[in-house]
């Protein structure tokens, strides 16, 4: 995506500053929105959006002192609204094939865990994900994690800690048919 495309929906001239942000960023931020919403349309689409509002709104004073931090941060929570905004509308589709096929069947175990595990990542905190995201995505160091996001290591690390063990529990637990309503 060239930064023309990105935002000659706004007939607006591009400020020299959030070109150069595109061009910096926009890899970081579609491989976030990649990672989070595991799907390249959605990534684009988050791509997009957080550049459009910047074009939109103009660039934020929090924005300049931490650029990589502040476009991570609207990356995550754009990808974590698209992702459950698809999954509102996917439900009623999902509850009807769940009923039509009685018989819960297991296709590649592989594929099962990715369902399972984009599922699970939406029920975690964005701060959650904005870590797990930097830490097995970026890979990032709980040490790197902490300074771009302005916290110390240890409570990266108890936060990595906490949200691979609700991981854990989440893909471990199949629900029964019935629970999944």
């Amino acid at each position: 995506m060239s930064p023309v495309v990105a935002f000659t929906v706004t007939n607006e001239p591009l400020s020299e500053e959030v070109a150069t942000l595109f061009r910096e960023h926009s890899r970081l931020v579609y491989r976030t929105a990649y990672y989070v919403t595991r799907r390249a349309e959605d990534a684009e689409d988050v791509t997009q959006g957080v550049f459009l509002h910047l074009v939109r709104r103009g660039v934020p004073p929090g924005l300049r002192d931490n650029p990589k931090g502040y476009l991570y941060r609207a990356a995550v929570n754009l990808a974590l609204t698209a992702v459950k905004s698809r999954e509102r509308r996917a439900l009623a589709e999902q509850a009807q094939a769940e009923w039509s096929d009685a018989s819960v069947g297991c296709g590649s175990s592989t594929t099962d865990l990715q369902d399972r595990l984009a599922r699970a990542i939406p029920t975690l905190s964005p701060k959650a994900v904005e870590m797990l995201v930097l830490r097995y995505e970026h890979d990032f160091t709980e040490r790197e994690i902490g300074r771009l996001l302005n916290t110390s290591r240890a409570v990266v690390a108890v936060t990595l800690f906490r949200a691979r063990a609700r991981l854990k529990k989440l893909l471990s637990h199949r629900p029964a048919l019935s629970e999944r309503q």
